[in-house]
């Protein structure tokens, strides 16, 4: 089966409402397993593929999940556009619990994850000084706006390596730096969602502020799993809404991120190599 878009759903958010004729497609990549199945279907006239990014049941932690396996297999379904929907963190007052925010920035502070694909005999070197695509950014928040969902566009998510939450003074560093929301998953995946020519945004779903805030322990477990249920509601609906009005081609750079970044000479790259990566790279061999 086929999909043009890719959702990947985060925690509170391990099935997509609205599908229709789905089918679930399981998938293995060069790089192993993806974290589940995908659910791939029609969803407002569109071919759709959703993804629970830690598994139905939340079983992977963020530092667990197969990025490489994951971002693989919607490129092999033939995606061109992915929608991150990802609870976070809110590190400025300004952006509450149910807000959505889409960040045009990232910031790791991960350790050692791979968030490559290249590497044994091939080196690429992508562009990533934007790297979030400014035409599905401005699609989902438009769907925002018209499914009434306080959003913002722009920002910069802060992605740590968890699954231990900050700590104060973590959590008030992060504030000095200027950093908007806290997640732990979603900058691997922009990268290479890059490197395979994929369009990218996140739509970073407020939970909770971080730590830092004076009253946050005031907040109980309950709570915060209400807003993993509104956002969840929420979400549904703009993903609907954004897949409907999604333009049929994409007038961004993202689906030629490749076309100069190749640096190894290809009369030497490895065959074993080169079919690796060959839904990757290719049309430029």
């Amino acid at each position: 089966m086929k999909a043009e878009i890719g959702i990947v759903g985060g925690s509170g958010l391990y099935s997509m409402p609205g599908f229709e004729l789905e089918k679930e497609v399981a998938l293995e990549t060069p790089w192993g397993a993806p974290s589940d199945a995908y659910v791939v279907g029609q969803l407002a006239g569109r071919e759709v593929a959703f993804l629970s990014r830690h598994g139905r049941g939340h079983r992977l932690s963020p530092s667990e999940l197969n990025y490489r396996a994951n971002i693989y297999g919607f490129k092999a379904l033939g995606v061109e556009r992915i929608i991150s929907l990802s609870a976070v963190g809110s590190l400025k007052e300004g952006h509450r619990p149910l807000d959505f925010i889409l960040p045009d920035q990232f910031v790791d502070r991960t350790r050692g994850r791979a968030s490559t694909f290249f590497g044994e005999g091939l080196v690429a070197h992508i562009s990533f000084s934007d790297p979030v695509c400014p035409q599905l950014s401005e699609v989902v928040y438009a769907a925002c706006i018209g499914e009434g969902v306080s959003a913002r566009r722009g920002g910069i998510y802060l992605c740590m390596e968890g699954p231990a939450f900050s700590t104060k003074a973590e959590s008030n560093l992060y504030r000095s730096w200027g950093m908007d929301v806290i997640g732990m998953t979603n900058l691997q995946e922009a990268k290479l969602a890059r490197e395979a020519e994929i369009c990218y945004v996140t739509a970073a779903m407020v939970t909770d502020y971080d730590c830092w805030h004076p009253h946050h322990d005031a907040v109980t477990v309950s709570e915060i799993i209400d807003h993993l249920v509104k956002n969840a509601a929420n979400a549904a609906k703009v993903v609907a809404r954004a897949v409907a009005q999604m333009p049929a081609g994409r007038n961004c750079q993202c689906g030629s991120a490749l076309a100069h970044a190749i640096i190894t000479d290809r009369r030497l790259v490895p065959e074993a190599t080169r079919k690796k990566l060959e839904l990757l790279v290719g049309k430029y061999f």
